[in-house]
């Protein structure tokens, strides 16, 4: 069975070294997003020009496509410093407060996982992202009381995936709220060119354009698929990543070319196949295929839907036409007497 982890978004152990070389430093080195960019560039531009903090900035879309290296992006066009924290980190209000009293004048803030931070902290960001003050409780009982620090000015960044799953109080203290979209598969071939370069790697413009296609739309993906490929052409080629390479690596990898791996396949074999095409639910499918639920619909779902294989309904997941005939399935008569299975 291929490693689950290979075609996640989420960041893994193993990126962490490998990302701070390949990661770019400037707005006009990140690819894609030309939108995004645009509207950064503008603000950044702006607070620059007044001199000002940079208004606070939201960051969502699905892992793996840059929100972390964008915030560190913002930071270098600011010419300001720097730091990084997630909401699970977080679990006391004393973290918080030892982060926000040593905030310098105009510093950039980064809180990844925005949406996992618990209640009583998000509401003590409020006044920071709004007032710019910390509000610290001193004493306890009915002699307690709050002692108001004043902030100077900075700039947070929050990252999420649906921005949906961010509170609407703390979401309506951010000026700019920007998603960030699955790359295309040209945007994609640059990005694996330019890490290639950084590596060291010799790669032709077919192998690239294969990662592209199959790494789910993600620039982690394609860069983690560029890794694996790397070994397989130093070990069983001459270190040279040819398309023929690439190819027979990432089968080895079971990868397909639209980078659909072992549990992609076993999902929409279930649905094709053992309930006639849906609806089926989700804890249904989990069962089937011996999965978890959240794992089926936040690393693999998305994808499916993205290329057109699945549909969500209130009765459950269905497959669709376009998914017969890419798994080759034949197509059977769903009687409409069935109960839904949830």
């Amino acid at each position: 069975m291929p490693d689950r982890e290979l075609i996640s978004g989420a960041r893994q152990a193993e990126d962490i070294q490998f990302e701070a070389g390949l990661r770019p430093r400037r707005l006009s080195d990140f690819t894609g997003q030309s939108k995004l960019k645009e509207n950064l560039s503008i603000a950044i531009e702006a607070a620059k020009m007044r001199g000002e903090a940079m208004d606070h900035v939201l960051l969502y879309g699905p892992p793996g496509l840059g929100k972390t290296t964008l915030a560190s992006i913002i930071a270098e066009e600011l010419g300001a410093q720097f730091t990084a924290t997630s909401g699970p980190v977080l679990q006391k209000k004393l973290d918080l407060t030892g982060i926000l009293s040593n905030v310098r004048q105009h510093q950039v803030f980064f809180i990844d996982e925005i949406h996992r931070l618990l209640p009583d902290i998000e509401e003590m960001l409020y006044s920071a992202l709004e007032d710019f003050r910390v509000d610290i409780l001193v004493g306890v009982g009915p002699g307690a009381r709050t002692h108001s620090l004043p902030m100077p000015k900075f700039t947070a960044i929050g990252a999420t995936t649906p921005q949906g799953l961010v509170s609407a109080p703390l979401r309506g203290r951010f000026g700019l709220v920007l998603r960030l979209d699955p790359y295309t598969p040209a945007e994609l071939t640059s990005i694996v060119k330019r890490s290639a370069r950084l590596l060291n790697v010799t790669i032709d413009d077919g192998a690239a354009e294969e990662l592209a296609r199959r790494c789910r739309g993600t620039p982690r993906i394609a860069n983690r698929l560029l890794r694996r490929v790397r070994d397989y052409a130093q070990v069983r080629a001459d270190g040279r990543i040819t398309q023929e390479v690439a190819q027979t690596a990432l089968n080895l990898l079971d990868v397909d070319r639209f980078g659909l791996d072992d549990i992609d396949r076993k999902i929409m074999l279930t649905i094709l196949d053992k309930y006639r095409g849906g609806p089926v639910g989700v804890n249904t499918i989990a069962a089937s295929i011996a999965e978890e639920a959240e794992t089926i619909e936040e690393v693999y779902e998305p994808y499916l839907i993205q290329l057109g294989f699945l549909n969500r309904t209130p009765r459950g997941r269905t497959a669709t036409a376009v998914a017969y005939d890419y798994f080759q399935v034949e197509r059977k008569a769903n009687r409409e007497d069935q109960p839904a299975l949830f």
